[in-house]
């Protein structure tokens, strides 16, 4: 009996895989193939699999804060050669004020053998390394030995069933090239920005190949937006690394499990975008906030709001300061309240994931049509069609006189200053959007604030109010004739409405507007009470106006806001991509129909003949974004300058280097300095 057993085993230990284990009180370390047979000429798979005991770690490729990696000095047989060590992506593990990348409880580090094509067939190979590993948890202790594996050969290949699904679980931790676009910028911060979205819940975390390019204890802050995110990184050298090499680590916890992919990515490092503007603290954005504010009563959409108000203080006269100020602060609370009213939304809707800044409201076609509808009725008021008694009665009552008038007159100014940007304002609100909530709120206050203090400081000092005109019938006059700005306005955004809902939008509106303004008529007539019928009819009439809304909301469509660009080419992330892989600059201009700073730096400066031979001069690609509608590619590009929405001029120096962000207010002068110095540094 004993005899057979002796021949069964000479007959089947060299067809198994034996192999050399080292145990210690920490670690069992072994060789493992994921192949029971090996072929002469294949390339097979085996690991150097650690089991690590409870409560200690062994590292990665780069151990991060402190540590040493798993190494392994391969014994074999002549003609058989080993691959590199194939990582799975580590974990980051904190221990005190520092952060590890490791593993815990078992790692399996992957290596291709390849035997040669003339191995004899069913000769055994032995697969032998000295591996080496640092393991920790309060103390470290290195420890070493030599691992081995007998691994049988045959005609073909044959898997090992048993180390299958070892292999498996980690072939799943492995990087895989990243299938999107993924960018790194160096300033105060690396940055690595991904085209790639991320869940609510989901965690980012990248790993660097190379220790000492980032604090690995540093938190990565992760800034989402619609198109992808931003990874914010802590730099621990003072120059930039050429490429950000390493694991990114996506992971998102549904339910019990949590699904983690793992991603190589190695961008080049490009310089973080430039500006005229120096580095805000708090106060100084609360101060170009405040100027902002200020600044923006001279907008064309701002001014016959103020007006109105003005003609409202003549009226009150000298004698009834009481009154004045009653109203200059009634009007300062409506602007501030509606200020922080869209500071909120906006913080909300930005921590909610959304990408949106400055104007955001008008990307809306219900919101534009709605304004619309506001400002033709406001300009049907001043002309006498109607009025309405009620304090805070729509065109009436934020045209009237009192308290209630005033403050509502406040939130009109507030809500038709959201298309004009003024000098300094796009300074702080970039600051702003960037900051903790309550910051940001306090920005928006200052710029409400600076909105208010013109009509506040004529209402509330006797010695302004003074030097207005004296009342008289030129108020009449001059009421009926601020209708007209109200009516250009409306006139205007039913324009930016066809851009955004296209030309059916448009005729809904407009048969709104009539019935709307039959209504009122009916409703409210100047000079007797109207009757309870042609008071219904008026009433029903509105009320149909007022559903005709829906339609812009139900044609919206991001084919219509299409434009063709008449000067320069339309703005893609591989558009920009191709252009700056050329010898000239490129400038970028983010723009939307619903914005008049926009369209009168344009009209200005980037347009004409001039413009067009300063493009050609320079050998400038001019690229055009529209942000009419919503556009996550575009709010992406814009989050990433740290804006707060449109204008957004980007120049781009030939050769490459850091873009320079240009002023909001551009003049021809401004355009071609830029211009001529990007392509003079190429």
């Amino acid at each position: 009996m004993l005899l057979r057993l002796l021949i069964l085993l000479a007959v089947l230990v060299p067809q198994l895989a034996a192999a050399d284990v080292v145990r210690t009180e920490r670690v069992t370390a072994r060789l493992v193939a994921e192949a029971a047979r090996a072929a002469p000429g294949d390339t097979v798979r085996v690991g150097l699999h650690l089991e690590i005991a409870d409560g200690w770690h062994t590292y990665w490729r780069n151990p991060g804060d402190s540590g040493q990696a798993t190494a392994l000095d391969w014994r074999l047989p002549d003609g058989v050669t080993a691959g590199d060590i194939v990582w799975p992506h580590p974990e980051a593990l904190p221990f005190g004020p520092l952060v590890n990348y490791g593993y815990e409880d078992e790692a399996l580090h992957l290596v291709a053998i390849t035997l040669p094509a003339d191995w004899p067939e069913g000769r055994p190979v032995r697969l032998e390394a000295a591996a080496r590993w640092l393991v920790c948890a309060d103390i470290c202790v290195p420890e070493n030995g030599t691992v081995a594996l007998t691994l049988p050969t045959a005609a073909t290949t044959e898997p090992d069933p048993a180390a299958g699904p070892l292999f498996q679980r980690f072939r799943a931790r492995v990087p895989e090239p990243a299938g999107f676009h993924v960018a790194a910028t160096h300033g105060d911060r690396l940055e690595l920005v991904v085209d790639r979205p991320l869940g609510r819940g989901a965690e980012a975390r990248f790993f660097p190949y190379e220790a000492g390019v980032i604090e690995p204890a540093a938190e990565q802050r992760v800034r989402r937006d619609d198109a992808g995110f931003t990874l914010g990184l802590e730099p621990k050298a003072d120059a930039p690394p050429e490429r950000l090499a390493g694991v990114l680590v996506v992971s998102e916890s549904l339910g019990p499990q949590t699904f983690t992919e793992a991603f190589e990515v190695a961008p080049e490092v490009a310089a973080a975008p430039t500006s005229a503007s120096p580095p805000l603290g708090v106060l100084a954005a609360l101060g170009l906030a405040l100027g902002g504010g200020v600044l923006l009563n001279l907008m064309p959409c701002v001014f016959p709001v103020l007006s109105m108000k003005a003609l409202a203080l003549v009226r009150t006269g000298s004698g009834e300061r009481g009154r004045a100020r009653t109203e200059g602060l009634a009007y300062t609370a409506g602007v501030l309240v509606t200020f922080l009213a869209v500071g909120g939304a906006l913080v909300a809707a930005r921590l909610a994931g959304a990408q949106v800044g400055w104007g955001f409201q008008l990307q809306s076609p219900v919101v534009v049509a709605a304004l619309a509808y506001l400002l033709f009725v406001i300009g049907l008021n001043l002309s006498g069609l109607f009025a309405v008694t009620g304090p805070a009665g729509v065109g009436g009552g934020l045209a009237r006189d009192g308290a209630a008038g005033a403050f509502f007159t406040g939130a009109l100014a507030v809500v038709v200053a959201t298309p004009c940007t003024a000098p300094f304002m796009a300074t702080a609100l970039g600051f702003a959007l960037v900051q903790p909530p309550l910051v940001t709120l306090a920005v928006f206050a200052a710029l409400g604030l600076g909105l208010a203090l013109p009509f506040l400081f004529v209402s509330l000092v006797p010695a302004l109010a003074r030097l207005l005109p004296r009342p008289g019938p030129w108020m009449e006059r001059l009421k009926q004739g601020l209708a007209f700005p109200m009516y250009a306005s409306a006139a205007w955004l039913v324009w930016v409405l066809a851009r955004q809902a296209g030309p059916d939008a448009v005729l809904a509106v407009l048969a709104g507007a009539v019935l709307l303004a039959f209504g009122l008529w009916l409703a409210a007539p100047v000079e007797r009470r109207p009757h309870r019928v042609t008071r219904a009819v008026g009433v029903v009439a509105a009320v149909v106006a007022l559903a005709l809304l829906a339609v812009p909301a139900a044609l919206r469509t991001d084919a219509v806001a299409a434009e063709a660009v008449e000067v320069g080419e339309a703005w893609s992330a591989e558009r920009l991509d191709a252009a700056r892989a050329g010898t000239g600059p490129v400038l970028v201009n983010m723009t939307a129909a619903w914005c008049l700073t926009c369209k009168l730096n344009e009209r200005v400066a980037l347009s004409g003949g001039r413009f067009e031979d300063l493009l050609a001069r320079t050998d400038t690609t001019y690229l055009v974004g529209d942000w009419t509608n919503r556009d996550a590619a575009i709010s992406a590009y814009i989050d990433r300058f740290a804006h707060p929405g449109v204008p957004l001029y980007v120049v781009y120096p030939a050769g490459g280097g850091a873009p320079e962000v240009l002023p909001q207010v551009l003049t021809p002068r401004t355009i071609a300095g830029a211009l001529e110095d990007a392509a003079a540094s190429g």
